[in-house]
């Protein structure tokens, strides 16, 4: 033991010293950014959070980053109210640890005290890699050569890491730079409405104020929360927050029309009635509240009432909303979607256009029309970043009566729902058993008719069809009759299906339930036949001493022959006024009158083959009286 020599206490290594080096460079970063907030930028490029050995400094930078982000100013005082609003102040040691970084200044050279900070968290990744190596070789089932997966994740770790750490901006830009074969690695658009609307993006809807934005966007976010096709656009289904910034009062009865009209609940759906405003610390707490929640597409309607205050013809100030939208986009990965007004002009979104750079997808949205029964609501894709805009979408409006509501006067209670005018089920052809059968359904004819009485109901309708083709309706109905009630005896029916409507549907979409029926007209159809007289057929003369017909007496007016005459159908009043002229008969008006009201046609649906208004319902009673026909 002579020749060892004992260690003097200065001699001796200090466990703890390296450690309190270690948690001074981490003061000396955070307090010479607090205190010169100019160093950010290259701090960061050397260290990240994660490389700060104690937690509570990890939330301190997370937090300083934030401020700086945002263009907020850095001062230990911004730096404490950040901490209390994310509920982080307690674990990043509380006010007096908050004074006791802002002590360290960092000699002013912030990167300096960084690298120390990046060399001691590369030395703890190098230690936990041995410690890792060692349990898995001294493991009970222990094999040689399994540790070797340890090592090449950290070199890959590693090397990824120093790439955008080295201290040199221009190094950590080049590291992210990829070749064309890295590019099939980066993540592709996600569809979530058709090709409108996609996950992790932001999109807007534009539109002049009362021109239908809200009831299209809640039209949407009622298909994308319970997953049903968009008018016949995919849909991937998801949770959906709706934040009602404005005309919250209005929204339940838009959601109840909605969810009468296609005979469900607007399941997946959840309402914020309130703004939250974009530039305040609320917007934190909802971001925070968002990213827990994880839903697939969020709403802010309307985007003037969540930026208050901030003037919209300035891009600076304008992008700043625009970046926080996308923080919340960034967070929740799903698709943020805002509802804006246009401008004086009408075509684009009022404001700088700051906004618009930053969108994946914007929609324009206007209609056409004086009353429900004949608006064309119209959206038109302005823009598509990534893929082709595609055409127009035009809808019509429904109205829906709310069940058991009425106002103060006794009215009931309505709002409207988008029908498409371009997405509608293929129908019969006029003339043939199976359209005979949808028209005797649609006025709720007795099933148990015999083929004597339909023939009678379609001569006081002027439908001309032959009677065998009348016999083949009647026996459609009979047989499919016979099967609806074996069906109920067995309990199979769908509750509350009426008799003849499809059951199922090919995407299982429920049949819409509203008070006015779909628009299945196809289009193109040929001229209609119904209230015009038959055709001449008095014969030619001598006919009836060739082939008499019957012993019936000729009636006045009619030859030989011939029953008693019915009256004519009464005709469309002339565009002139008054009766129709023989130099008149063969003139019709330019624009054709809706069957149901006689009122004119909407130009749009004349020319689709339409014959009625979108309101008109001969069924429900949502429709004008229907007035009398001028005499021909």
């Amino acid at each position: 033991m002579e020749n060892v020599r004992h260690l003097e206490p200065r001699d001796q290594a200090d466990p703890h010293g390296h450690m309190r080096d270690d948690m001074e460079a981490e003061l000396d970063v955070i307090g010479g950014c607090l205190h010169n907030p100019r160093h950010i930028p290259n701090v960061r490029t050397i260290l990240q959070g994660s490389d700060f050995a104690r937690p509570a400094h990890e939330l301190i930078w997370d937090a300083l980053g934030h401020l700086y982000d945002s263009g907020q100013p850095i001062t230990p005082n911004a730096l404490r109210i950040e901490l209390e609003k994310r509920k982080h102040l307690t674990r990043a040691g509380g006010i007096a640890y908050l004074v006791q970084v802002g002590d360290h200044a960092g000699g002013g050279e912030p990167e300096y005290f960084a690298e120390k900070v990046r060399a001691a968290a590369d030395l703890r990744a190098e230690a936990d890699l041995g410690r890792r190596i060692v349990q898995q070789a001294t493991a009970p089932d222990a094999e040689p050569g399994q540790a070797v997966t340890f090592i090449d994740d950290y070199l890959q770790r590693q090397k990824e890491r120093a790439a955008g750490r080295s201290g040199d901006p221009a190094d950590a830009l080049l590291a992210e730079l990829l070749d064309a074969s890295s590019l099939d690695n980066m993540p592709t658009l996600e569809p979530l409405v058709g090709d409108l609307l996609h996950l992790d993006t932001l999109a807007r809807i534009i539109g002049p104020s009362g021109h239908m934005k809200s009831f299209v966007t809640i039209d949407l976010a009622g298909h994308v929360g319970t997953g049903m096709k968009w008018h016949g656009h995919h849909v991937r289904q998801g949770t959906v927050v709706y934040l009602v910034a404005e005309g919250a009062r209005g929204i339940r009865q838009r959601v109840r029309a909605w969810e009468k009209h296609y005979g469900r609940p607007m399941h997946g759906v959840l309402f914020l009635p309130r703004p939250v405003q974009a530039r305040g610390p609320e917007w934190d707490t909802l971001i925070e509240a968002m990213r827990r929640l994880q839903p697939a597409m969020i709403v802010i309607d309307t985007q003037a009432r969540v930026s208050v205050g901030v003037e919209e013809n300035s891009n600076t100030e304008l992008g700043i909303v625009i970046e926080r939208m996308d923080d919340l986009r960034r967070a929740t990965e799903a698709c943020v979607l805002l509802i804006h007004h246009t401008g004086h002009v009408g075509e684009h979104g009022r404001g700088a256009s700051a906004a618009k750079g930053a969108l994946q997808s914007e929609m324009h949205v206007s209609k056409k029309g004086d009353s429900a029964k004949n608006i064309v609501v119209t959206m038109k894709v302005g823009k598509q970043k990534d893929s082709e805009e595609g055409a127009d979408l035009q809808f019509g409006l429904k109205v829906v009566t709310l069940d058991g509501e009425h106002k103060p006067d006794g009215r009931p209670v309505t709002s409207v729902v988008l029908e498409s005018l371009d997405q509608r089920p293929d129908v019969p052809a006029i003339g043939t058993p199976e359209w005979l059968v949808r028209r005797l359904d649609t006025d709720r004819v007795d099933i148990r008719w015999g083929s004597p009485k339909v023939i009678r109901w379609c001569a006081d309708r002027g439908i001309q069809m032959r009677k065998d083709r009348i016999e083949e309706a009647v026996r459609i109905r009979k047989r499919r009759g016979s099967f609806d009630e074996a069906q109920i005896g067995t309990g199979d029916d769908i509750q509350g299906a009426p008799i003849g409507a499809d059951r199922y549907s090919a995407d299982n979409t429920p049949s819409p339930m509203s008070d006015s029926p779909p628009n299945d007209l196809p289009p193109n159809l040929p001229p209609s036949t119904f209230n015009q007289p038959p055709p001449d057929s008095r014969g030619r003369s001598g006919e009836f001493e060739e082939n008499p017909r019957s012993n019936i007496p000729p009636q006045p007016g009619g030859g030989p022959g011939d029953g008693p005459s019915k009256p004519p159908s009464p005709r469309s009043p002339s565009r002139e006024g008054g009766g129709v002229g023989e130099d008149e008969k063969s003139t019709t008006p330019e624009t054709p009158l809706c069957t149901i009201c006689c009122t004119p046609l909407q130009p749009l649906r004349a020319n689709r083959g339409y014959d009625t208004h979108i309101g008109c319902d001969p069924t429900t009673g949502s429709h004008p009286d229907q007035p009398a026909h001028p005499a021909a």
